[in-house]
C-alpha cells in the first residue's frame, strides 16, 4: 500500500513538473511516465529529452498532426490573450518575434497562412539562438520541402522545444 502511495505521489510531482513542456499535449509526458515510472528522479535533461522524443515519434501519425496543431503560429508579438502559453510567449520574445518591423510582420503572416495551407499545422521551430531573420530564411526554405519532410522536421523541431523546456525546468529547480 505504501508503495503505491509513493509511486502515485511520484507520478503526480512528474506529471506536475513536466505536464506542459509539449504544447498543450499532457498525454506526452503521462506516457513517458507509463513507459518509465520513476524516470524523473535520476533523469538529466538529455535522458528526458529522449524519453519524451520516443513517445512523440511512435505516436500514431493523426496523433502527431494533433500535437502539431496546437502548437501556435509565430506571432509577432500580436497573439490574442491566452492564445499563446507563457512558454511560446517568453520563446517568441527571446527570439524578438515582439519587436517585428510592419514588413518582417506581413512576412510572417503570409508565411503562417501559406504554410499552413500547404502542409495542414503551424510552421513549428525552435527559435531558441534564432533571430527574427534566421526563422524568416527558415520559413521560406522549409515551406518549399515535400509535405513527409516537413513533417518529420516539425517533429523534430518540438522535441527540441520539448528539450529547452526540460532544461529550463531542470535549471529553474537546481
Amino acid at each position: 500500500m505504501n508503495d503505491v502511495f509513493h509511486q502515485t505521489a511520484a507520478r503526480l510531482r512528474f506529471l506536475a513538473r513536466f505536464g506542459a513542456v509539449v504544447e498543450h499535449a499532457p498525454w506526452v509526458a503521462e506516457a513517458v511516465w507509463e513507459a518509465n515510472p520513476g524516470v524523473a528522479v535520476d533523469a538529466d535533461a538529455q535522458d528526458l529529452t529522449e524519453a519524451f522524443g520516443r513517445v512523440i515519434r511512435s505516436a500514431d501519425p493523426n496523433r502527431q498532426l494533433e500535437l502539431l496543431c496546437a502548437h501556435p503560429d509565430l506571432a509577432c508579438g500580436l497573439a490574442a490573450p491566452g492564445e499563446l502559453t507563457e512558454d511560446s510567449k517568453n520563446e517568441q520574445q527571446s527570439a524578438g518575434l515582439d519587436q517585428c518591423t510592419p514588413e518582417e510582420f506581413l512576412q510572417f503572416q503570409e508565411l503562417n497562412l501559406a504554410y499552413k495551407a500547404r502542409f495542414g499545422f503551424p510552421f513549428i521551430i525552435a527559435v531558441r539562438g534564432l533571430g527574427r531573420r534566421e526563422i524568416l530564411k527558415n520559413f521560406r526554405r522549409r515551406i518549399e520541402r515535400p509535405p513527409d519532410q516537413e513533417f518529420t522536421t516539425a517533429i523534430e523541431n518540438v522535441t527540441r522545444i520539448v528539450g529547452f523546456r526540460i532544461e529550463k525546468i531542470l535549471d529553474d529547480n537546481a
